[in-house]
């Protein structure tokens, strides 16, 4: 494959092997800032967890102080009043069935659901399609709440959920590669220390085996996990 001039550029800088401070890993990803889009970094944490039990399985919800930078497209399952308060809070699709049966009929335009509580035995015939896209709605998430419109305006501010995979990884957005340095940080720490709080008592042994920063296209930088409390 191909790499781009940026991508041999930053990879050259890139120590084999290395884990760098926070600050040092982002400014090599932001390099000369010459990229032909707006690129999302993401912040890759391989964890010591086994997800296949209930009890190791890390998730949780952040709220990004200077958000992710990315337009979150939300989709609500709401009625009555509350379908008039999501859509009031900035929702971009309110509704019910007719939107069960689009998900069903392959339509996956949104970036994250919410759900009123009443609606959840409707959007579980959707779950094996939400699930696997780590969007299915949940109490445990924040994601199914009387408090849909105060959700939603969350959620656009930059607010950000992130779950352990089969992998044992999470993978989650902390912003542009426009942002300033001082802006990716905290972003990224905000990210890492609700991770590091989020370790399941029952979690034996190294909890964070690697972290990791990269931005949409370009090679990864490992991050120094001293810094994970």
């Amino acid at each position: 494959m191909k790499r781009s001039k940026n991508y041999r550029s930053i990879a050259e800088k890139i120590v084999p092997g290395k884990e760098y401070a926070l600050a040092e890993a982002i400014q090599i990803l932001k390099g000369t800032g010459k990229y032909k889009a707006d690129f999302s970094l993401e912040v890759h944490m391989n964890l010591g967890v086994d997800p296949r039990h209930s009890d190791q399985v890390v998730r949780g919800n952040v709220a990004l102080p200077h958000g992710t930078g990315k337009k979150v497209r939300i989709l609500a399952f709401a009625k009555g009043e509350l379908e008039k308060a999501a859509t009031t809070a900035g929702a971009d699709f309110v509704g019910a069935e007719e939107l069960v049966q689009k998900i069903l009929d392959g339509w996956m335009d949104f970036d994250a659901v919410v759900a009123s509580p009443d609606m959840m035995p409707l959007v579980g015939k959707v779950a094996r399609v939400l699930g696997p896209r780590g969007l299915m709605p949940s109490p445990k998430a924040g994601t199914v709440t009387v408090n849909v419109a105060q959700v939603i305006k969350e959620l656009k501010a930059g607010k950000i959920s992130y779950r352990v995979d089969k992998g044992s990884n999470i993978h989650a957005p902390v912003g542009k590669l426009s942002f300033t340095l001082d802006q990716l940080k905290e972003n990224a720490e905000m990210l890492i220390d609700s991770v590091a709080k989020a370790k399941p008592s029952t979690a034996k042994g190294v909890y964070v085996k690697s972290l990791t920063i990269a931005g949409t296209m370009t090679p990864g930088v490992r991050v120094d996990r001293s810094m994970v409390k």
